[in-house]
């Protein structure tokens, strides 16, 4: 296991569509990402890395990552960009 900290990121392809992920170790799972690896994103094309905030265990980084899909709104991931920050808790 890597001993970087948990994080929640957010991917954004050239067609403007958005995927919201969590990890560990941010450089691995871009590069499964990038390389078609993941199932959710084999499909996007050439995800770029928009946005990563740490957590301190990856159980809060999963419960924000959660939420964020639960909400389904590409409004409120623009704005998490913009703000460079995520609001949701992860309690």
């Amino acid at each position: 296991m890597s001993n970087m900290k948990p994080c929640v990121y957010i991917l954004k392809s050239l067609d403007g569509k958005y995927y919201v992920g969590s990890t560990t170790d941010l450089e691995r799972r871009l590069k499964q990402h990038r390389f078609g690896y993941t199932a959710t994103t084999h499909r996007m094309e050439n995800p770029k890395l928009v946005f990563a905030q740490k957590y301190e265990t990856l159980a809060q980084a999963r419960t924000v990552e959660r939420k964020l899909k639960r909400l389904k709104r590409k409004d409120y991931i623009e704005k998490i960009i913009c703000d460079k920050y995520i609001k949701l808790g992860p309690s």
